[in-house]
């Protein structure tokens, strides 16, 4: 069994990366010189051999010495070079969201989609959390379906997962509002079936300044409310996110938010998750 901390998590991912070097694809659309950097410090950092996917023109217009593959759809062919095992990773970096995660889909013959992100606070402390997508976690069974893969997942960097799940007030407040008693019992019925099959869990109700002192891995009482937590730390909070891994077997996509331009992180991360026993993989590759 693994370490609760998550203090040396970032280590462990770097390792992993750098062990690894593998070809990770990253979705380009409007190439801003930022985001070229930040794609190229991971290669220099010997991350991983990047791929970038877009508008070949407008790319080599800013300038880069990275891999280009030419396209006016990268959010398709993210999905189809997965696929084919071109890449043995991909980052979504700027492609479109939606159009990326249905075309993903499509491509890998995935009926639904899982993301974990990946979190830092201010004080530098990673944890993850879930659901993030704003479609994402609204029934009972799709909840505890995402504490155990991303359990599965988070097993993967040596690290037991602890979880703390949220809800939407305190349980005094009980009464007040049904929206709120009913996310009150959700927490309740979900921490007591995970504790059933063996996973460290407790309700922390709304109260996410003790979850995040308590857990390592965080679930939010839904999608939005997902998703604005992420916004909130990264965005306005001084935290930052290194990405959101699809939790996928025989694949590895890692989402991200097209606002920031910084995806060094994400495609270190990408790399790290790559699964060099798995066949086709391109590790060993000699970049192309």
């Amino acid at each position: 069994m693994g370490s609760k901390n998550t203090e040396g998590l970032l280590e462990i991912i770097e390792k992993k990366a750098l062990e690894n070097k593998a070809r990770v694809a990253i979705g380009v659309r409007d190439p801003t010189p930022k985001m070229l950097k930040s794609a190229k410090d991971a290669q220099d950092a010997g991350y991983a051999h990047v791929v970038l996917i877009g508008d070949k023109q407008k790319i080599e217009a800013i300038g880069t010495d990275l891999e280009v593959i030419g396209t006016n759809d990268p959010e398709k062919v993210l999905g189809e070079l997965l696929r084919s095992k071109y890449v043995d990773a991909a980052v979504r970096g700027t492609a479109r969201a939606s159009g990326t995660l249905s075309n993903l889909k499509r491509a890998l013959n995935q009926d639904q989609l899982h993301r974990i992100a990946l979190l830092l606070t201010a004080e530098g402390k990673p944890f993850f959390i879930a659901p993030v997508g704003i479609d994402e976690g609204d029934e009972l069974a799709d909840k505890i379906n995402f504490i155990k893969l991303g359990v599965e997942h988070i097993r993967r960097f040596g690290i037991e997962p602890v979880v703390g799940v949220l809800s939407g007030g305190r349980l005094g407040d009980l009464g007040r509002n049904r929206r709120v008693d009913r996310t009150l019992a959700d927490g309740d019925f979900i921490v007591n079936r995970i504790r059933e099959i063996g996973i460290e869990a407790k309700h922390h109700t709304i109260l996410i300044e003790d979850a995040i002192r308590e857990s390592n891995f965080i679930l939010a009482p839904d999608g939005i409310s997902g998703n604005l937590i992420f916004r909130t730390l990264v965005f306005l909070g001084g935290g930052d996110g290194m990405g959101a891994p699809v939790l996928m077997d025989d694949y590895v996509f890692v989402d991200t938010s097209r606002v920031g331009g910084h995806y060094t992180k994400a495609i270190m991360l990408a790399s790290a998750l790559v699964d060099k026993s798995i066949p086709g993989s391109n590790t060993d590759k000699t970049p192309v």
